[in-house]
């Protein structure tokens, strides 16, 4: 995998262009594999296309295998006749450079329900259609939208906290609310069919013009999800339901306290028991969303921190063994090749380097953290291997102007030198060190093409609030911006090629 030198461009559905406060999966989509076409690029990385969570978190979704119902394309909708055109009049207060979620999502939710209503209510010719999509995914879709009907009806309250009998799955109890939240149930599988639709039809039109689409697979799952719900036993949860031990980073780059992420972990033997059967559906699924995957928090696969539910930060966590080989070797009789990029940043111990390299899967490199320690630093591009994805940084990292910015006088000069450069286009000046290194793929955040500062990061890791909102414009889209980065590829020989990767 990753064996042709190519670039492509860091950047999340939902900081499209778009007229009803967010992007989505309509005409702006497009329009950006167009562009990145003529820029010269290969590969669009999004991050995770499930539901959102707390603090409106892609990493946080409430199923391993459902799309963003936020992302469908409502002008589509239209389309069909299941939405009038006064359903399309945006509201006044959306703005272009930011998604506001407290006033996009319900607008978007209530026509998604208006959507769903009107197709039920119609003797549609599409109707056959839709059941067969239900049929074809009822493995995860089944328990997904009983899952996400209950949660509706109970407020959104944790799932531990419903009536004991929806709690531990009983029969009965499930048999009823399937009955009981039956149109429920048929909104939330419409939407996943409308996702599913207009989600495949984007990425065929993405492959046939030589744009491979880079997924992003989370290693844990939200509490909150139908994934713990419906599958307790591979999560290491009292008989109550509620988490034992949580999961975490332990204080790294980013954060002097860690991360608590607060996800539920894995009952390793458990999984192992079954053939790792769990992971093999999700990887499949992901692989289909997707033409290969970045495996968020790879070294979870050989250790991962594991902190007692309840505690305050992740300081007092500790590491706990995985068998990662076995679960990668039981991932490559389904998927030969493991199409699977290994995001190894953080605290990486030997073990980790070992479970990568044996299954030779390419790790990240990003060159926001290559200037702290002299010639040494592994994430300088005099230090990289062909297999090797390396960014200018991702999207936990400031934009490289903010980055920039608040770097010390030390690292600046260092960095000036190192790049030969006078500071001035520092941004571009990353880009093609990084270009003109051995890595075979270079990926870019939108934000840094765009030249733009720290205030449009997309995610600042330990702060609650304000993450995930960053929206691009056409208008920012300078033809000197596609221009310089389809020179770039064609000087250090990344223009994309129309096969497969």
């Amino acid at each position: 995998m990753l064996s042709m030198r190519a670039s492509g461009i860091l950047l999340h559905p939902t900081s499209l262009p778009g007229r009803f406060g967010s992007g989505d999966l309509g005409e702006d989509a497009y329009r950006f594999v167009d562009w990145l076409k003529s820029a010269g690029q290969t590969y669009w990385q999004v991050l995770p296309l499930g539901e959102i969570g707390p603090g409106n978190s892609p990493y946080m979704s409430k199923s391993a295998f459902a799309g963003n119902v936020l992302l469908i394309d409502l002008n589509e909708l239209a389309r069909y006749g299941w939405l009038g055109q006064g359903d399309l009049e945006p509201l006044p207060e959306f703005c272009s450079s930011r998604v506001n979620f407290e006033l996009m999502r319900p607008f978007r939710m209530e026509r998604l329900r208006r959507a769903a209503n009107n197709f039920f209510s119609s003797n549609n010719e599409m109707r056959n259609e839709f059941n067969e999509f239900c049929n074809d995914e009822k493995d995860w879709l089944e328990d997904y939208a009983l899952f996400m009907a209950i949660a509706e009806h109970h407020n959104q309250q944790e799932w531990s906290l419903w009536p004991a009998d929806l709690v531990h799955r009983d029969v009965p109890a499930l048999s009823w609310a399937r009955i009981e939240y039956a149109d429920e149930i048929g909104f939330w599988k419409f939407c996943q069919w409308r996702f599913a639709h207009q989600w495949f039809r984007l990425k065929e039109y993405a492959n046939s013009h030589g744009i491979w689409i880079i997924g992003d697979v989370p290693i844990f799952v939200a509490y909150q999800s139908t994934d713990v719900w419906a599958h307790q036993e591979l999560f290491k949860l009292d008989e109550n339901g509620h988490p034992l031990m949580v999961a975490g980073v332990p204080p790294d780059y980013f954060s002097e306290t860690g991360q608590l992420c607060g996800n539920p972990v894995y009952r390793w033997e458990t999984h192992e028991n079954t053939g790792f059967a769990w992971w093999v559906a999700r990887m499949r699924h992901a692989l289909h969303l997707a033409d290969l995957v970045r495996v968020d928090h790879f070294r979870g696969f050989a250790a991962y921190w594991e902190i007692p539910a309840g505690a305050p930060n992740a300081i007092g966590g500790k590491w706990v063994p995985v068998p990662g080989e076995k679960l990668l070797r039981a991932l490559q009789q389904s998927f030969p090749y493991l199409p699977i990029i290994a995001e190894d940043l953080g605290v990486i111990t030997p073990d980790v380097v070992e479970l990568r390299d044996k299954f030779n899967l390419p790790g990240m490199r990003v060159l926001h953290f290559a200037f702290a320690e002299g010639e040494s630093n592994l994430f300088l591009p005099h230090h990289y291997i062909p297999n090797t994805v390396a960014y200018t940084g991702t999207h936990d990292n400031d934009t490289t102007l903010g980055w920039w910015n608040t770097l010390s006088d030390n690292e600046k000069t260092f960095a000036k030198q190192y790049l030969k450069s006078d500071g001035l286009d520092i941004q571009w000046d990353m880009m093609r060190a990084l270009s003109g290194s051995v890595a075979n793929t270079v990926i870019f955040p939108m934000q840094d093409v765009l030249g733009l500062s720290g205030e449009h990061r997309m995610n600042f890791p330990g702060h609650p609030a304000g993450n995930w909102e960053w929206r691009f414009s056409w208008p920012q889209v300078e033809q000197a911006h596609t221009e310089k980065l389809a020179k770039m590829s064609a000087e250090y020989e990344r223009l994309p090629y129309n096969i497969h990767p």
